[in-house]
């Protein structure tokens, strides 16, 4: 029987009985509130603060974190910055770990970043951090090692300087 119009009384009545449930669900599943996003990035001020102690700085962004973990010694307390960010589609996970004046005037004796939720898909660290006319410089392959989570210090390799760490990891996405 058509109503004016020319659709279908009972339309639903003639639907092959799994498709019925799939639309309940796709229609309450678009009435549920939507989720919020993530942050696409966030940073952070912190100290480095020398004495030899160890001290770990951590920032989350949705489902991932990083941590920083040092000791150090000479000088006074640094201004430090940790930057975090996720891609547009949810891919990469990036950590950058600087000293925003460019060099570190501290001995760092160890350190180690990071990241959880992700895998690291490269990762370099930096004697100096780029500022002004000058770039950044880049430690020696044998100061530092990464594995699939963490970059950290080389010992007996590492020469005690570090203004910068940066980390771009892959995150973990279902197939479909």
């Amino acid at each position: 029987m058509a109503a004016p119009g020319g659709r279908a009384v009972g339309a639903a009545l003639l639907l092959p009985p799994l498709l019925l449930p799939l639309l309940l669900c796709l229609a309450a599943h678009a009435a549920q509130p939507p989720r919020a996003a993530p942050q696409p990035s966030a940073a952070a001020e912190f100290d480095v603060r020398p004495g030899g102690e160890v001290h770990s700085f951590s920032r989350t962004l949705g489902d991932y974190t990083c941590t920083f973990t040092y000791s150090a010694q000479g000088g006074t307390n640094e201004q430090w910055q940790m930057n975090i960010g996720v891609s547009e589609d949810n891919q990469f996970f990036s950590c950058s770990v600087w000293r925003p004046q460019g060099k570190s005037y501290l001995f760092f004796t160890q350190f180690k970043a990071e990241v959880k939720g992700a895998k690291i898909e490269h990762a370099m660290a930096y004697s100096q951090a780029a500022v002004g006319a000058q770039s950044d410089i880049p430690l020696k392959q044998e100061e530092f090692e990464i594995t699939e989570t963490t970059v950290s210090h080389r010992e007996g390799k590492f020469r005690f300087e570090l203004s910068k760490l940066m980390i771009v990891a892959k995150t973990p996405h279902d197939e479909l």
